[in-house]
């Protein structure tokens, strides 16, 4: 009898990563909601920019939104404002949100290990196609609605947020730059995505979690909050973008916005990746990972937001709301000066230096009955301001509304030869008094150069 040794099998190797990542991409683009989501993203922003840029009556409530008819590239802006309170936050839903939870409705994950062979793959194959589907689709609504804004109005000097004028090239950049900051928070929500799908299994939870979550934030920024607590959340840069757009550039919030934004973004995925790890795919019945994970999924994200906002309050005065007398006045006193001078070259009078113009503002909340200092729509400020050669100093008045963001609507309530309403005839067409009515914001934090 001869005795025979069998050799052993080798060890079955896991698939590379990239060809997981490509069969997770190509499920997820073969989906048909993801299709019609890209569609809708590289066409309807442009569609819409290119319409609205053509009426007279504008989405002045929007930030740029009275400049559409005056520079393309207000266009994307609009657009990225709007996505900001709703697009985004309902695209990371359909797509992190759902990544993990289509396998547990289909009852895959058994056949998907078998075929991978690693559960960490798995996971980062899924993390990574639904990032490059998130961005595919916030690329198109910049793409989208930049073309929308270029093809009705032109490439156009933009106005900026403080009323000082952008040439194309420069505001093309700064355009850019934006739409990039916000993929910071929108990196935030997709990791709150992919932890809500892990946790929730079969049931919609991954769905619900980034728009509950990013709802919840858009309302707290409504509320009077500390300037610590608010930019503490994952959400602000949605909001601090637009301190590129003022001179000097306002980088500190929108640093601290994209840095906050990054943080909760790899502490959510890392949350997602361990809990998806310590799950038993063996029960074909399985769903969701219970009470304890819901717990050990909450408590990191809120102990992160609390740090942050400790680190926030303890590095400079951010405790208050951020809104006082001394930086409206500035604020308005900048503003103005920037929007006189054009005002000045569309009526073809002689141009003059803001350092000459000395414009000042004076500005008191509630009649002076109350403390100077805060959000409302009770601010009134008196412009002064000295043109050379003329022996009377210049005046004008302004009605604000000042949001707890720290931006306002500054509504011209004379004299109205200065910022009344009137027609302005320029070479590009009939524009409104840009005195009239303007937006600007006052910088929560300490006045930080760009």
């Amino acid at each position: 009898m001869t005795a025979t040794t069998t050799a052993p099998l080798p060890a079955a190797r896991p698939v590379a990563l990239l060809r997981g990542y490509r069969f997770e991409l190509v499920k997820l683009f073969a989906a048909w909601r993801i299709r019609l989501l890209i569609l809708a993203c590289w066409l309807a922003p442009a569609v819409f920019v290119a319409a609205v840029s053509r009426q007279s009556s504008l989405p002045v409530d929007t930030l740029f939104g009275r400049w559409m008819n005056a520079s393309g590239w207000a266009g994307p802006l609009v657009m990225l404002g709007f996505a900001g309170s709703y697009a985004l936050p309902l695209l990371t839903s359909v797509v992190a949100g759902d990544v993990f939870a289509a396998e547990d409705r289909l009852g895959t994950w058994r056949h998907l290990l078998v075929a991978v062979r690693s559960a960490r793959r798995i996971f980062a194959a899924k993390a990574l196609a639904s990032l490059t589907v998130i961005v595919v689709l916030v690329a198109g609504m910049a793409v989208s609605s930049t073309v929308g804004g270029l093809v009705a109005v032109g490439s156009r000097p933009l106005v900026g947020f403080d009323g000082h004028l952008l040439a194309p090239g420069d505001a093309a950049g700064q355009v850019v730059l934006a739409w990039v900051c916000v993929l910071a928070p929108t990196l935030a929500l997709a990791g709150v995505g992919l932890l809500g799908s892990v946790l929730g299994g079969r049931s919609p939870l991954g769905l619900l979690l980034p728009a509950v979550v990013a709802l919840a934030m858009a309302l707290a920024q409504l509320l009077p909050l500390p300037v610590a607590v608010r930019l503490a959340l994952p959400s602000y840069a949605f909001v601090s973008w637009n301190g590129l757009f003022t001179e000097p550039r306002q980088l500190g919030p929108l640093l601290i916005g994209v840095g906050v934004g990054l943080a909760w973004a790899v502490l959510a995925t890392a949350l997602a990746y361990v809990l998806f790890l310590r799950r038993d795919f063996t029960n074909p019945a399985h769903d969701g990972l219970g009470r304890r994970a819901f717990t050990v999924g909450a408590l990191p994200p809120v102990a992160l937001f609390a740090v942050t906002a400790a680190v926030i309050a303890a590095s400079g005065p951010a405790l208050g709301s951020g809104i006082d007398q001394d930086k409206v006045q500035r604020s308005v006193a900048t503003a103005f000066a920037h929007l006189y001078r054009l005002q000045t070259a569309q009526l073809n009078r002689p141009d003059v230096t803001e350092a000459r113009l000395g414009a000042t503002a004076a500005c008191t909340k509630g009649d002076g009955l109350v403390a100077a200092e805060g959000p409302g729509n009770d601010w009134r400020c008196v412009v002064s301001w000295h043109l050379p050669g003329v022996e009377a100093t210049g005046s004008a008045v302004y009605q604000l509304d000042v949001t707890s963001d720290g931006r306002y609507v500054a509504d011209g309530d004379g004299p109205k030869e200065v910022n009344g309403y009137f027609q302005v005839r320029t070479p590009d067409g009939d524009q409104p008094n840009p005195l009239w009515q303007f937006d600007a914001n006052v910088e929560l934090l300490t006045t930080t150069k760009g």
